[in-house]
């Protein structure tokens, strides 16, 4: 009930977010430009996207080796990225404990380990998207000063509302701390009888693979074939929205800036607790193509095209991927018994 709860919240955001783009465009007109669109650059924008995956499922091998002890195979990996993407389309944030999942049932890596890295692959993504933010602002300052003042005017005044009632907050930030304080003395005052516990020992064990899989970067044998994806990664996602500028003569003539302010903004949406982004991403892509002179209506077709480029794909390959898996069935033993403990000795 508690997913059926969630799973509704996050469709009727999304619900309300695409109400908000679509009320003032004219559909008919926006799906007249879909038909004359040249769609060889969605083809090659395709084409991208495999390469994206491909990258993503080999960078995230790298992260796997020293915790299992070998390198699972670029096939699996890349199918268990591809059945994660397809999962978070249709649930939000399912996509990491899919992917997880379908690489422990193909490779018999446990998922507490595999989940590990795929957090800290996530934090090296953020500091990508973060440098990108950095230095798009420093290429079009003038124009995304402009777009953050304009977007966010409406809650200024809510701010200063807000620092009017510091005295709230320093409250709330004690109350917290206090509450740390306690959980951690009776956690120290009682932890011998809590480790006794069956309950404890799961937890204790997850939490442990967990930290080794975020510690695996210490570890890695190739660290500049990590680089290397990483950045492969973040410059395919930029020609996957960048080539499709092309796909209409309206759009044809947007320049590469224009492109990393549709990265960034893409990126921002994409994360929204939403499925696949629905409604963020076209309210983020559509306002920041308005920068540079699209009207409303020719920034939505062209953030609505984006997308539905985007969902076509994952929802294709990751089908695909997900009827490979079922018929491959699952694998046998690990080849080698991941190392879990945080000392580097052995788990036993």
């Amino acid at each position: 009930m508690k997913n059926i709860v969630k799973y509704g919240i996050s469709l009727g955001i999304a619900g309300v977010l695409l109400w908000y783009v679509f009320k003032d465009v004219d559909r008919a007109a926006m799906f007249d430009a879909f038909s004359k669109a040249d769609y060889r650059w969605i083809v090659v924008s395709g084409l991208l996207t495999v390469v994206a995956h491909w990258s993503r499922a080999y960078r995230w091998s790298l992260l796997l080796e020293p915790v299992v002890g070998y390198r699972p195979a670029q096939f699996n990996a890349t199918l268990a990225v591809l059945t994660g993407y397809f999962a978070n389309l249709v649930v939000p944030r399912m996509g990491e404990v899919t992917r997880c999942g379908t690489l422990n049932r193909l490779e018999n890596v446990p998922v507490n380990v595999s989940f590990g890295t795929v957090v800290a692959e996530r934090i090296f993504d953020v500091m990508m998207l973060v440098l990108l933010i950095g230095a798009t602002f420093l290429i079009e300052f003038n124009r995304l000063s402009t777009f953050l003042m304009d977007f966010f005017s409406s809650k200024f005044s809510g701010a200063s509302r807000l620092a009017d009632n510091t005295w709230l907050l320093v409250l709330l930030g004690g109350c917290l701390l206090g509450l740390a304080v306690m959980v951690w003395y009776f956690y120290n005052r009682y932890k011998e009888i809590l480790r006794q516990k069956p309950f404890y020992q799961r937890v204790e064990k997850f939490i442990r693979g967990l930290l080794e899989g975020l510690l695996s970067i210490r570890k890695l044998k190739n660290p500049g074939a990590f680089v290397f994806h990483t950045v492969l990664i973040w410059t395919m996602y930029y020609f996957m929205s960048f080539v499709l500028f092309w796909a209409m003569p309206q759009t044809a003539d947007l320049g590469w800036r224009a492109g990393l302010t549709i990265l960034i903004m893409g990126a921002i949406g994409m994360a929204a607790p939403v499925q696949g982004g629905a409604g963020a991403f076209n309210i983020l892509v559509g306002a920041a193509l308005a920068l540079y002179g699209l009207s409303h209506q020719e920034g939505a077709t062209l953030a609505t095209l984006m997308l539905f480029t985007q969902w076509f794909y994952v929802v294709v390959l990751g089908a695909v991927s997900f009827l490979i898996v079922m018929l491959k069935g699952r694998s046998p033993q690990p080849k080698t018994q991941p190392v879990v403990n945080l000392d580097g000795s052995d788990a036993g």
